[in-house]
């Protein structure tokens, strides 16, 4: 579930704090990534954190806590073996549900694409793959384009939207502010947050006040679906 950058700076962040028993800096973390600038840093840092990887502690500069490691952490980062790495939605749905064909409610049921989890990486155009699909009531839907994702993390859970709730959504290239949008942030993080335009910049806000509001410029967030429904199994 974790990028490439995602998954090294969490290990270069737990490797810091094991040698030194302090967090690295800003400026550590990205020559140790090779990045550019502190904003990539701190973008990883907050997927990392949605995630429940680590947590930044409060009222202490430089305080960060790895809260666990990827299950593949000794084998290293996953390799794509088909060139391509699916880095917004987690592959591998042979567990995907599929709507039953031998009931009332399955009449009044449309199939729609489940891609996967909502997570960082590339587009969701960069996966057509409609052969994993959940039923979604008919009434749900009205003439447009959906899929449906499932969420990963708690950044949305004050809008009622939990950890593993599967939700569908309506493509889309614009959503009215303060709609719930999946949003592609400067062609690298695909989110699912709340949407507000603000003037000549546009704001990603949580439903959680654990994580922050983030604001762009207009030209660093493509809007790739907004929010329609939900479906949660107890």
């Amino acid at each position: 579930m974790l990028t490439r950058k995602q998954h090294e700076l969490l290990l270069f962040i737990n490797r810091h704090l094991r040698e030194s028993g302090v967090s690295p800096s800003f400026d550590e973390m990205k020559r140790a990534l090779d990045l550019k600038s502190k904003s990539g840093i701190h973008r990883l840092i907050t997927g990392l954190e949605e995630r429940g990887f680590l947590r930044r502690l409060p009222h202490r500069a430089r305080a960060l806590e790895v809260l666990r490691l990827p299950e593949d952490t000794a084998a290293g980062p996953r390799k794509p073996t088909n060139g391509f790495d699916p880095r917004v939605i987690e592959g591998g749905f042979k567990t995907g549900r599929a709507p039953a064909d031998d009931t009332a409610e399955s009449a009044a049921a449309t199939n729609i694409p489940l891609l996967g989890r909502i997570a960082a990486g590339t587009p969701i155009e960069a996966l057509r793959d409609n052969s994993t699909t959940i039923g979604v009531p008919t009434a749900l839907l009205g003439r447009g384009e959906y899929y449906s994702l499932t969420v990963d993390g708690d950044s949305m859970v004050d809008a009622g939207i939990h950890d593993g709730d599967t939700v569908v959504i309506e493509r889309a290239d614009n959503a009215e502010s303060g709609a719930i949008v999946v949003a592609l942030v400067e062609g690298q993080e695909v989110t699912l947050k709340r949407l507000r335009k603000r003037n000549n910049s546009v704001a990603l806000e949580p439903a959680n006040p654990n994580y922050e509001i983030r604001i762009f410029g207009p030209d660093q967030v493509e809007i790739q679906g907004r929010l329609i429904g939900l479906m949660r199994r107890y």
